[in-house]
């Protein structure tokens, strides 16, 4: 074994390359970018005039089975991949999502990657680092002090307050605030009305700023967000407000992309963070088509399974940047396959081939998700010290047998060394397995048929069921012009159906749609199953009781 440092550990012991010398391995000019201390920096967009007429590179997309407590370490492949192929000769760039500090604090602690396949530095990325979540917090703030500000003056627009649907946000998890008051204390305060908070992920200005194209588009994404429904029932809109321009302004720094590097030295872009169980799950569109355009290969991640993630992925960000993976990784480990097939966390230890052959049954739909896009793909199996040979070869040898690629990886211990298979077996892949990569429904279908869609080629459901609340929401968007619209799942990342008790592959179950609600800014409408939340909440023991700094203020704890 190389080391049984803790992640943290392994970074603070990491030297970092001055953060311009990761800008000329990409050939980044100076003036492209604007350093944040010696680790950190800001991408100017106008490197995207520079590099107009430059081919884009081949798009990685990594994804995994359905999460358990046991772990999958899809971000520690995701780095640890890009680590292999510069290793292996090829120009590759990581590109990642923003952790965010709810999940930091919360459940998680850390969330860069891990081991010796982490981008740093991960205190900085993991709490404030380049103030990106702020920005995003205060705008979504401020749009809800302009919503009621405007109520308070006279509401020229006839806003009905029982029906404003834009909520503050705040990037923690604090279940308290989930369903708040406002407005107390009098005619001075505005007018009482119930309201709440999102996590800052689940903010649609995230979303919006994760699927904008350059700031014009931001600003036209921003515009057309539904805050508030009049009292004849009409959208109310950002663009009646005004105050686009304002929220534009507090965001367009935030637009530009974040560059950092890897515990190898290797480059890294860390931008945007939108949940996968929530919102879309990847990380900003600007940073992968400005990645595309400095590397030859490009490896980025969507939020847990491909049943969240994945699809999303490419039902609502391929669609919003014209382009089209090359290749999909689908991250598997025996632990999880052993908890998908019936054993107990406390169990796991234990050598278990048959229990992993059943959960296999969880990464067998996972690929069949893949393959119905026709996407060529590679299984990782992220190897884990614990794991017993006959384990691993249980996975292997179905994969084998079943005619899916397929290589095992350590890349948590060894870095790029270890995933070398994998890369060269994504790469071969990607040049000699056909692409046929198409979309599972058309945005011409209605939004029932979408979800119909998705919930039976990709959960494995019999069909989709919609409460009262949601039919008579459907009939709404549908009459408000918004049913061209791409869907966005807001399910449980634990499994396949809208169940976080039922792991495996289950079947025949539906899915329930409780509730819709248009994301117009952001492009897509939202259909929240099961009894997902906006607004997480702390467990009971949060992983910020782990975490302190020592007397020369370095992060301790931090996963």
């Amino acid at each position: 074994m190389k080391t049984h440092l803790s992640d943290i550990e392994i970074a603070q012991s990491t030297k970092l390359k001055p953060i311009t010398e990761i800008a000329r391995k990409l050939s980044i000019d100076d003036e492209e970018i604007e350093c944040f201390g010696f680790t950190k920096a800001k991408i100017s967009l106008d490197i995207f005039d520079r590099l107009a007429d430059k081919p884009d590179g081949k798009l990685i997309l990594v994804t995994s089975i359905n999460p358990t407590p046991a772990g999958e370490g899809k971000s520690t492949v995701t780095v640890g991949l890009s680590q292999a192929l510069w290793q292996d000769g090829k120009r590759s760039i990581v590109a990642l999502r923003e952790p965010s500090l709810g999940p930091t604090m919360g459940l998680k602690g850390g969330a860069a990657g891990g081991g010796y396949s982490q981008v740093l530095p991960m205190e900085d990325i993991n709490l404030h680092f380049t103030g990106d979540m702020h920005a995003i917090t205060s705008a979504n703030n401020a749009l809800a002090a302009f919503i009621d500000n405007h109520i308070h003056h006279g509401n020229e627009l006839n806003i009905d307050i029982r029906r404003v649907v834009w909520k503050r946000a705040l990037d923690l998890n604090d279940r308290a605030l989930r369903e708040t008051v406002i407005g107390l204390g009098g005619k001075a305060n505005g007018f009482p009305r119930e309201d709440g908070f999102d996590i800052t992920v689940a903010s649609e200005i995230m979303a919006v700023l994760c699927l904008a194209t350059d700031l014009q588009d931001l600003k036209r994404r921003l515009a057309s967000m539904i805050v508030a429904y009049t009292a004849d029932q009409k959208p109310v809109t950002v663009k009646m407000l005004g105050v686009e321009g304002a929220l534009t302004l507090l965001l367009k720094d935030a637009l530009k992309p974040n560059l950092v590097q890897t515990v190898e030295g290797t480059p890294a872009l860390v931008h945007g963070g939108p949940f996968a169980n929530i919102a879309h799950g990847s990380n900003s569109l600007i940073a992968t088509k400005m990645a595309m355009k400095l590397a030859d290969y490009v490896v980025t991640e969507a939020g847990f399974g491909a049943d969240l993630g994945a699809e999303k992925f490419l039902h609502i960000k391929t669609r919003a940047g014209r382009f089209t993976p090359g290749a999909v990784v689908i991250v598997a480990t025996v632990r999880a396959l052993k908890m998908h097939g019936g054993v107990a966390l406390q169990d796991l230890k234990t050598s278990d081939p048959g229990a992993v052959k059943r959960g296999i049954a969880n990464l067998a739909k996972h690929i069949e998700t893949i393959r119905a896009f026709g996407l060529p793909y590679v299984v990782s199996v992220n190897r884990f010290v614990q794991d017993s040979e006959a384990e691993l070869e249980t996975v292997l040898d179905w994969c084998r047998e079943e005619g899916h690629p397929a290589a095992a990886c350590n890349v948590w211990e060894e870095g790029g060394k270890g995933g070398i298979e994998l890369a060269r077996k994504v790469v071969s892949v990607l040049h000699e397995k056909e692409n046929r990569f198409s979309y599972l429904y058309e945005l011409s279908d209605s939004i029932e048929e979408k979800l119909s869609k998705v919930s039976r080629v990709v959960y494995g459901a019999k069909g989709v069921k919609f409460t009262d609340k949601a039919k008579k929401q459907l009939a709404e968007l549908e009459g408000n012009g918004l049913g061209h619209l791409p869907v966005c799942v807001a399910k449980t990342q634990y499994s396949l159906s809208d169940d976080p008790e039922k792991s495996g592959r289950p079947e025949g179950f539906f899915i329930t749609v409780r509730e819709l609600k248009p994301s117009a800014g952001a492009g897509f409408i939202v259909a929240l199953t099961g009894s997902i939340l906006t607004m997480p909440g702390l467990p009971k023991r949060p992983a910020a009781l782990s975490m302190d700094v020592d007397e020369n203020g370095r992060a301790k704890g931090l996963f």
